[in-house]
Parts: structure tokens; C-alpha cells; sequence
């Protein structure tokens, strides 16, 4: 495989240089461990500003982060309402079923967006013990399919899951981008929607590592410390983590990469189509899925790197990230002319 830059996950990409510095910054001398330091103090106010009233707990990644938020929520006998493409589903090596005991109810969507109407069809069995109990309904904003809920879509998921006994937890790993395609804030999009906890994604807009738990609903926060220890995700050395998100969310910057990716992912999306490609869900966020013809596939995989998302399908998946440039989206078209012949 060519030394290109690819287009498999936004996990892929490097450190934003002030991170990178703010970590450099961050190397000297001594810090009480364990989060009580000035780095977690500054990052967890700057939480605080961007969704208002909260707890926020920092993590090493976004398995973590969704498994502790989902035992904070739930009992080994309670369910898990989300998709069928929802990371907590798929990608997480059964983690959710296995630390929390609860099952994961999962329902086919072709855009990556869960439904009232998919949550309701599970509301039956309630208080019947043989029966796992509905507990919570986990969305992922924006989708692993590219898409993303709108403001009052997440307002109506909150409402119809609080009225039925449910609490609300958002996978937020590109919540970034989300916040950055409706052009509105955090506090807009999840604190005023009633969203009850959120995964707080950083690795795929910039970061190094590190995830946060924000918990919007204060019922759910006072044991979440001792969860987080159990759940190993508790970091002695925290203010590695708790100074990228501190220059992550200073000015902007977490802002600033999001737009940066998807509009990288727009432009991308509009050259192949250009060619003739069939782009197989809308573009709201940095991923691109199209459909390639089988001879161009591979080829293409040799020059760049990116992932077959539906192999029957001859359906393929493009990240771009916050550090993509135009000329590597124009390179990449370019090598796609070669190989490919719609």
C-alpha cells in the first residue's frame, strides 16, 4: 500500500499540533493523580460552560465510555434499545452485554437513525419477570451511517423514552461533527433535548486518546466514580487526558476540526458523483458510503486505505478526518478515475 494519506476512520488520523503542544505543556513537574489536578479542573468547567449544569468523567476510549454510561443506567435485567449499525452492537466485542448483563435490542434502520417507532415495538413484557425490562435507548450522533438527528428528532427520542419509563444515552464519538452540521451547540442539541448521558467523543476529531462521560441527569451520577474504577477506565496519570480535552474545547477548536472534516467529506462526496458513483447515504457529517463496481475496489485499497462496508453490495465506506486536505480528496478522485468504470 502507497505512503496516502487514506480515508478508513477519522481513528486513523493524527494529534492536532495544540494538542499535541498541550500535552508537551502538560509534561512537567509533578500533579496530584486520579483527576485532582488544575488540567481536570479547567477541562471539566469548560464542559460545564459548553452543556451547562453536569458531571463529566474522563476515560480512555469510547467502548469505555459507552459501557460505564450504559451500568450507570441500567440492572443485569434491563434491555438496550439501539440499531442494528450502533457501535454498542457491532464494534464492541459484546463489551455492553458483558459488563452490563443487560440485552441489546437491535433494529434495522437504512439510515442509521433509530426510530420511535423501533423503540416501541420492544415496549411489551413490562413487569414480567421472565421478559428483559426496556431500560434504556442508546442513539449515536452523529450515526455510523454519516447521518445525523436533527434537534427536535433527539427532543421527541427523549420525550417518548422518559414517558415510558426509559432514559435516553447518546454514543457521541463524532458528536463534533454533528454539532457542527446543524450549527448548533452542545447544550442545544443535548442538555435542552433531554438526552440523559452522553459518550463525549475527542479520539476522532483531533485527540490522542481519551473519551469523557458527560451525565446530564443527576439521578444517574452518584455511584458513576466507583463504576468508573471497577470499569478499569479510572487514569492515575488523568491530566494526560484532561489537557487535550482543555485544548480541545478552548476556542473552539473541537468546532473548527469537525466543520474542517465535514466539509472534506462534502467535497468528496460531490466528485464521485461527478463520476457517476452512487453515494448511498446523505453526507451530514465526515463519512461517505458509495457504491464501487467490484474490479475497482481492491485496486483502489492498494493505493488507499479505507474499508468494504456491505460486501454484497460492492458498498464501501470513506472517513475523512479533521486533518484531510483538498488535494488528498482530489488524489484520491484522481486514482478512482483510474480504477474505476461506472
Amino acid at each position: 500500500m502507497k505512503n496516502n494519506k487514506g480515508f478508513a476512520s477519522d481513528n486513523n488520523s493524527g494529534v492536532h499540533p495544540r494538542i499535541m503542544q498541550a500535552l508537551a505543556e502538560a509534561n512537567h513537574g509533578h500533579c496530584v493523580a486520579y483527576g485532582d489536578d488544575p488540567y481536570t479542573r479547567s477541562a471539566v468547567g469548560q464542559f460545564k460552560e459548553l452543556f451547562g449544569e453536569c458531571e463529566v468523567l474522563f476515560v480512555f476510549n469510547g467502548t469505555g465510555a459507552n459501557v460505564l454510561s450504559l451500568q450507570a443506567m441500567t440492572q443485569p435485567f434491563n434491555s438496550v434499545i439501539c440499531t442494528e449499525t450502533a457501535h454498542i452492537h457491532v464494534d464492541e466485542c459484546g463489551a455492553p452485554e458483558r459488563f452490563t448483563g443487560c440485552k441489546v435490542l437491535s433494529n434495522f434502520t437504512a439510515d442509521g437513525k433509530l426510530q420511535i417507532s423501533d423503540v416501541a415495538r420492544h415496549m411489551h413484557g413490562i413487569g414480567f419477570e421472565h421478559h428483559a425490562q426496556p431500560r434504556v435507548v442508546s442513539v449515536t450522533q452523529a450515526t455510523e451511517m454519516g447521518t445525523v438527528y436533527t434537534v427536535d428528532e433527539m427532543r421527541e427520542m427523549a420525550d417518548h423514552a422518559h414517558s415510558n419509563g426509559l432514559l435516553l444515552h447518546v454514543d457521541g464519538a463524532r458528536v463534533a461533527n454533528a454539532a457542527a452540521y446543524l450549527d448548533v451547540s452542545f447544550k442545544e442539541m443535548i442538555t435542552e433535548t433531554g438526552v440523559d448521558i452522553l459518550s463525549f467523543g475527542g479520539t476522532k476529531n483531533g485527540m490522542m486518546y481519551g473519551e469523557a462521560v458527560v451525565i446530564l441527569n443527576p439521578a444517574l451520577s452518584d455511584n458513576f466514580k466507583y463504576i468508573r474504577k471497577q470499569g478499569m477506565q479510572l487514569a492515575s496519570k488523568m491530566r494526560y487526558i484532561s489537557a487535550q480535552f482543555a485544548e480541545y474545547l478552548k476556542d473552539g477548536l473541537w468546532l473548527e476540526n469537525a466543520r474542517h472534516s465535514n466539509s472534506m467529506a462534502q467535497l468528496l462526496c460531490k466528485e464521485v458523483q461527478a463520476l457517476g458513483i452512487k453515494i448511498t447515504q446523505k453526507v451530514e457529517a465526515n463519512e461517505v458510503f458509495a457504491i464501487l463496481p467490484p474490479q475497482s475496489i481492491e485496486a483502489l485499497q492498494r493505493e488507499f486505505f479505507f474499508y468494504v462496508w456491505n460486501a454484497p453490495l460492492n458498498e464501501v465506506r470513506w472517513v475523512c478526518s479533521w486533518d484531510t486536505t483538498q488535494d488528498d480528496v482530489e488524489r484520491f478522485v484522481e486514482t478512482l478515475k483510474k480504477f474505476t468504470y461506472v
